[in-house]
């Protein structure tokens, strides 16, 4: 229990055998996830309803992961499968030169690399969450188990049922709580069989990369401060990671905030800036506990915490006493989502209309849930031609440009009509495969597309 050795022999023997190969065609032996969060956010929980509709369509599957034995087993019984999954994902859509034309991140903001994180950053959320998991000590250690923590959570689950207490302790280490939100139903703990779950998946995770985990234990750190949830604001959606967080709530900039965190980078940095800075990040690092009340409506005892954890920094020398007093001073303004909503906005670019809605139709899902998506995918548009032809058309309401085109005369356009016409283009290729459509655009700056939405009679 102490040093993890027997745990860390077997267990990464045993995760070394949880191996996959991506294989042609349509694999018979794999086992996609069926619910958590971030399993569905990515579409994998919708993939076997989105391959079925593809296939229905005319699609072919030409190549697919294999799962190994040991792995489709394991996944079978319900344990989350062991990989670096991604932190941040989103819809990419290439146009037929394979260039990139859209892509959606998500989470807009964050940390590329365990690196790239400031260390008062890293010192903060371990302090607060878990203050050994980058220990030296134990190299061996497992990052989902905190023995003292985990029986001070059972003894006050029997304590809680046998009516002797209000409130059960909670005994999920990062490792576990990383779990929990992005697979576990709802991201809950509704039972002890799931934490059991929560627990043995993060152990595999742990010592999938061998039987030293400090690497592993990074990660954990790395993808927690990347994903944690922090409910959801008007305009924007759920918010996930830190940085995510510290834009939306706080309209933050988020490269500031991590630069005034970094010694190497803040010493020309007023002292007020930085105190703000520390205090933002704190703030949301208490207010995942229970971000929908944190956030809204438990701001004054988000703040009165915050003030607390900043004077048990000082005491264990994390930050000096005058960092610790611009803190307390400092003063976090909540953005004001009417007057400064925080929306992601999308181009109104018709070939981008055409391609999301298409793609949304066909696998049967919303834009918003498209968008964030681990999701990309091929056009036939070809967007520097759809964009000058899109330009063209918007000209012809100038009446000197649709003078010198030949618009006006009898029987045709008068000047102040020009702006009044809607036109559209579709241009179509002849190919091997069938005809493919290179620009279908028009001029309305609508989301509303003339060339599939409507019915024109002459």
């Amino acid at each position: 229990m102490k040093t993890s050795k027997l745990q860390s022999q077997e267990i990464s023997r045993y995760a070394a055998k949880l191996t996959y190969q991506v294989e042609p065609s349509q694999s018979k032996q794999i086992a996609f996830p069926e619910d958590g969060p971030f399993d569905k956010r990515l579409g994998y929980v919708q993939l076997p309803m989105m391959q079925e509709r593809l296939l229905q369509r005319g699609y072919e599957v030409s190549k697919q992961v294999h799962f190994s034995d040991a792995l489709y087993d394991y996944a079978s019984r319900g344990f989350f499968v062991p990989y670096t999954e991604k932190v941040q994902a989103g819809l990419t859509l290439h146009d037929c030169r394979a260039e990139p034309f859209y892509q959606f991140k998500y989470p807009t903001h964050h940390y590329p690399d365990f690196d790239s994180i400031p260390p008062l950053v890293i010192q903060s959320l371990l302090f607060i969450e878990n203050r050994d998991l980058l220990s030296n000590e134990e190299p061996l250690a497992n990052p989902a188990v905190d023995w003292p923590r985990f029986a001070k959570a059972a003894l006050s689950q029997v304590g809680k049922a046998l009516d002797m207490q209000d409130q059960s302790a909670g005994g999920s280490t990062l490792a576990t709580q990383v779990e929990k939100y992005r697979h576990s139903p709802d991201g809950l703990t509704l039972s002890p069989t799931e934490k059991i779950r929560q627990m043995a998946s993060a152990s595999v995770r742990a010592y999938r990369l061998g039987p030293e985990t400090l690497e592993a234990r990074k990660l954990v750190a790395w993808a927690y401060l990347n994903s944690v949830p922090l409910s959801a604001a008007p305009g924007y959606g759920e918010v996930h990671g830190l940085g995510d967080g510290l834009w939306v709530w706080f309209g933050a900039n988020v490269d500031d905030v991590n630069r005034l965190l970094d010694p190497a980078r803040n010493q020309n940095a007023p002292l007020a800036e930085q105190g703000l800075a520390l205090r933002q990040v704190v703030s949301l690092m208490i207010a995942h506990r229970r971000p929908s009340y944190y956030l809204a409506q438990g701001r004054e005892a988000l703040a009165t915490l915050t003030d607390s954890y900043l004077r048990l920094f000082v005491q264990e020398g994390m930050i000096t006493p005058p960092l610790m007093e611009a803190a307390l001073k400092a003063k976090i303004t909540f953005r004001d989502f009417l007057q400064s909503p925080a929306i992601t906005r999308v181009n109104n670019n018709k070939g981008l209309q055409v391609a999301r809605t298409r793609l949304s139709r066909q696998l049967g899902v919303q834009l918003y849930d498209l968008d964030r998506m681990d999701l990309t995918a091929d056009t036939s548009l070809n967007m520097p031609l759809q964009n000058e032809i899109s330009r063209y058309l918007q000209q012809l309401a100038d009446p000197t440009f649709a003078a010198q085109v030949g618009l006006f005369g009898e029987r045709l356009l008068s000047p102040e009509k020009t702006g009044d016409v809607r036109y559209s283009f579709t241009l179509f290729e002849k190919s091997p495969e069938g005809f493919k459509v290179r620009v279908q655009t028009d001029n309305t700056d609508q989301p509303f597309d003339i060339n599939e939405g409507s019915k024109l009679e002459l």
